[in-house]
Formats: structure tokens, sequence, C-alpha cells
């Protein structure tokens, strides 16, 4: 019998992935418990961080409008999604299919964590007398940074699976690090969540799709393995992740 196809072993890049994505689950685990227990010194610093921001944010009415733009528009997390079903359709038009779906799931499991972990630590925001803008639901995870962090992780894995290289990478990069930055900086000068709670948005979501990342081979193995098939079958992609 003739043996199966080779499984991907994962590379480097994989590798370093995972286990920076370790570290961010094991730094959002003991952020997340320090909130549950209601750690006096952290909550104290959220306060006090929030205080101050909302201080400057009412004597600057036209700064919260660009906050409001690039947080409602630019970075709202439907944008987010829309740029990954994107990425996702190419994929599955360039007959990727296992990396189609892959990253489809990666991105829907991340939002399940999201919506379970608001529900269940139940946090509320930040209450002013005087707000410059509102936002509902639980306040812990921020959703804005942690779908952020999900779909700009997995954008760049995508572009550097497929080539992306030199000038054109440091500016994706350079593109997705503001990104996940400023859309937290935003939720937070808009008074609607507190320090931690961004905080833990980019640890979860950066952890989660780093975690994702490394998975990818293992699961890309396991299909090849089932269907004999070649990576066109499969839709292996088009490289490894540097």
């Amino acid at each position: 019998m003739p043996p199966g196809p080779a499984r991907p072993s994962a590379g480097p890049g994989e590798r370093a992935a995972g286990r920076t994505g370790l570290v961010l689950a094991a730094l959002s685990a003991v952020l997340l418990w320090l909130v549950a227990a209601a750690w006096s010194p952290l909550l104290s610093f959220d306060r006090s961080v929030a205080r101050a921001l909302h201080r400057r944010a009412v004597r600057e009415p036209d700064l919260v409008q660009v906050n409001r733009i690039l947080t409602d528009w630019v970075w709202d997390p439907w944008t987010m999604r829309l740029l990954i079903a994107a990425a996702v359709l190419w994929l599955w038009f360039r007959r990727e299919r296992l990396l189609s779906l892959y990253t489809t799931a990666a991105v829907l499991l991340g939002w399940a964590i999201q919506q379970s972990l608001k529900a269940g630590v139940g946090r509320k925001r930040p209450q002013w007398p005087d707000p410059v803008d509102s936002a509902h639901y639980a306040a812990f995870p921020s959703g804005h940074a942690m779908v952020a962090a999900i779909v700009c992780v997995l954008l760049l894995w995508l572009l550097r699976r497929h080539g992306l290289r030199g000038r054109a990478w440091a500016a994706a990069v350079t593109a997705a690090a503001v990104s996940v930055v400023g859309v937290g900086l935003t939720r937070l000068y808009l008074g609607v969540h507190w320090p931690t709670d961004v905080l833990a948005g980019w640890l979860m979501g950066t952890g989660w799709a780093l975690l994702a990342v490394a998975a990818y081979p293992w699961v890309e193995g396991r299909v090849r393995s089932r269907t004999h098939g070649s990576p066109d079958a499969v839709g292996g992609g088009a490289g490894p992740a540097g």
C-alpha cells in the first residue's frame, strides 16, 4: 500500500506563534481572575485612568468626534469582519477551501469566546454624569479591541503565507498595529471601557489568533491524512508562514 501524503509540520513561524499565544493566554487568565475578583489596586488604576481621560474628552469635543468616526467606522468590528470576509472569499475562489473555512472558524470561535466572557464576567461600563459617547452590553473584554486583534493577526498570517515581503509587509504590519492599538485607545478616550477591558481584548484576541495560526498545520495534516488529497484538494495554501 502506498504511503499517504506527508503531514505538514509546523514551521518556525507557527511554533513561535504557538509559544507566544500560550503566554498571552496565561496573561489573559491572570487578568480575568483579577477583574473577576475585583482586586482593589487594579480597580483603582482603572478608575483613575478612566476619570483622567473622561475629563479631557469633555474639554475636547472636536477630538471626541474624530474618535467616534474612528471607532464607529474605520475600526468598527463590522469593518473588521468585512475585511476578513473579503479575505475568506478570496481564498475560497482560489480553491484554498480548507484555509478559507479554517479562518472563518477561527473568527467565529473568537467571537464566541468574547461573548461568553462578557456574559460570564458581567462587568459594568464606566458611568459618567456627562458622557461623550455610549455603548451597550458588558464591558469585559472590549469587543472592539478583541475583534481587531483577531482579524489583524489572521490577515497578517494570510498575507505572509501568500508571499508578502519587504516594504509591503512592513506597511501591513504597521497598519495592523495602528488599528489594534488605535481602536483600543478610542474606546478609552470615549469613556465606554475601563483600561483593563481594552488590555484584555488585546491579550485575548492576539493570543487566540496566534494559537489558531499555530494549530493550522496540525489541522491541515489531519485533513490530508483522511482525504489522501493533494494541497489543491484541501486548499493547502500558497506557502509556509515565515
